[in-house]
Order: C-alpha cells, then sequence, then structure tokens
C-alpha cells in the first residue's frame, strides 16, 4: 500500500521501514531505472525515512 507523499521524514517516519521500501521499490519500478531529479529528490527523501524507521541494532559494549 502507497502512502501520500510526505516533506519531511519526522512526519513520513510513523510508517515502518517495510512500507518505505515498497514505495522506492514502486517509484523504481515507476522510473523504469532511470531516476529523473525530481524522482532523485523523492527517493533521497525516502531514504532518509526508511533509514529512521528502520531498527537499530544494538551496540555491543
Amino acid at each position: 500500500m502507497l502512502h501520500s507523499m510526505s516533506t519531511t521524514v519526522e512526519a513520513a517516519s510513523e510508517r515502518s521501514a517495510a512500507e518505505v521500501n515498497e514505495e522506492i521499490r514502486a517509484l523504481w519500478r515507476r522510473s523504469g531505472g532511470t531516476l529523473t531529479t525530481e524522482q532523485r529528490a523523492e527517493y533521497q527523501r525516502l531514504v532518509l525515512e526508511w533509514a529512521a524507521a528502520a531498527p537499530q541494532p544494538s551496540r555491543a559494549a
């Protein structure tokens, strides 16, 4: 399921990493493998959102 586009990572980070990943994949499918300048900006925003939503590994002491 795709969600409406958000302009900030904070507002969009309520989605799971899997949901954001699906949107990234859909962007690549729509683009045919070559991103326009606008699509690149969207991709960068999505990657930041995905990173914020992804579980963080715990560090060993």
